[in-house]
């Protein structure tokens, strides 16, 4: 036994070395990114979240510029593992009380929102022929809470990188277009501040996208389209519990390979970090804290996926992948416009 210790304590130091490079650039480019936001608030531009900044950043840098091989094993840590991690800490910003003060009608606009976006998307996907796990990766983006969704509901389907990659580039796309076009239209439809700050909450696909949407329309739009942005969030933990419990039934992993937990333990973690939020027993220091943990870990995933994104193998994959993310847009946003005028008629 102890004859193999030594040896193994450089093998292991080994492994872990071969992150760092990728994760001190991830940590850089969250930190820039991080700081070029506040540096936009201060001079008035409307909120840009680091998160965008810092996708956009991975996605200029891996198509312009080689980035060393080194780099690759800490960029895909970043991207897969600081996003589950990111995940969790994201509970911290919901309270129930607050997505419960909705109302019951509001919350069932909301699941029918997220269920008929995520249905009626894969029934889209299988008109295009598109394959089933990428078709559901868009659909779960674009109806509850963008990459965020993505990468929770890949742990638990076949799905494979360029797929992925695809999905969180088409939300990046799509989700940005909806931060002019939700405020246009809710001032040609006629919308007050309030029903259009729910339109962006329940529409549009990230949370920085939301979050830049509802300043823009301004007049208390901004409070009520994160709350009712939150409530979609929610969502994420019982589909993805779903999906698994679908996928352990079909079979369909390669022999020998794990079956994905019912409730994979990122999502126990988001839920844990929501109940604890709402007991109300965190000081504010530490949910500030958490905040700021958050944005970082999720900054630093965000520009992990960016270096995945190839401009010229996103050219690559067709039309199908943005005639389905179109589709699922149009979707979303008109169940949820026509749900919240039949709410509050």
């Amino acid at each position: 036994m102890t004859t193999n210790a030594p040896s193994r304590s450089p093998e292991r130091a080994a492994r872990l070395t071969r992150f760092v490079p990728g994760l001190a650039l991830a940590a850089g480019a969250a930190g820039l990114s991080m700081l070029v936001s506040d540096l936009l608030q201060r001079v008035g531009v409307p909120s840009v979240s680091p998160l965008i900044i810092a996708i956009v950043l991975g996605i200029v840098l891996t198509n312009v510029v080689a980035l060393p091989e080194a780099t690759g094993p800490g960029i895909t840590f970043a991207a897969k593992k600081l996003l589950r991690a990111g995940i969790v800490l994201l509970g911290l910003q919901l309270v129930m009380g607050d997505i419960l003060s909705l109302g019951a009608p509001m919350l069932v606009v909301i699941v029918v929102v997220v269920a008929g976006g995520v249905f009626a998307t894969l029934g889209m996907g299988r008109l295009l022929g598109m394959k089933p796990a990428q078709t559901l990766l868009i659909a779960c983006g674009f109806s509850i809470c963008g990459a965020a969704a993505v990468a929770g509901v890949e742990g638990v389907t076949d799905a494979d990188e360029e797929e992925v990659v695809t999905a969180v580039a088409l939300v990046v796309i799509f989700g940005t277009l909806m931060i002019a076009v939700i405020p246009f239209l809710s001032s040609l439809f006629g919308l007050g501040p309030e029903l259009a700050g729910m339109w962006a909450g329940a529409s549009i696909h990230e949370i920085a996208q939301v979050v830049a949407a509802g300043g823009l329309i301004g007049g208390g739009a901004l409070a009520v389209a994160v709350v009712v942005k939150l409530a979609r969030v929610l969502l994420l933990a019982p589909i993805v519990a779903v999906l698994s419990i679908r996928q352990r039934r079909l079979g369909t992993l390669a022999p020998g390979a794990k079956r994905p937990p019912i409730v994979p333990l990122f999502i126990i973690g988001f839920l844990a970090m929501v109940a604890l939020r709402s007991s109300g027993w965190l000081p504010e220091g530490i949910v500030q804290a958490g905040g700021i943990a958050q944005t970082a870990l999720l900054s630093a995933a965000m520009f992990g996926l960016g270096c995945g994104v190839k401009v010229r193998s996103l050219m690559s994959v067709g039309a199908k992948p943005f005639v389905l993310a179109t589709g699922s847009t149009l979707v979303v946003a008109s169940l949820s416009l026509a749900g919240i005028v039949l709410v509050h008629s």
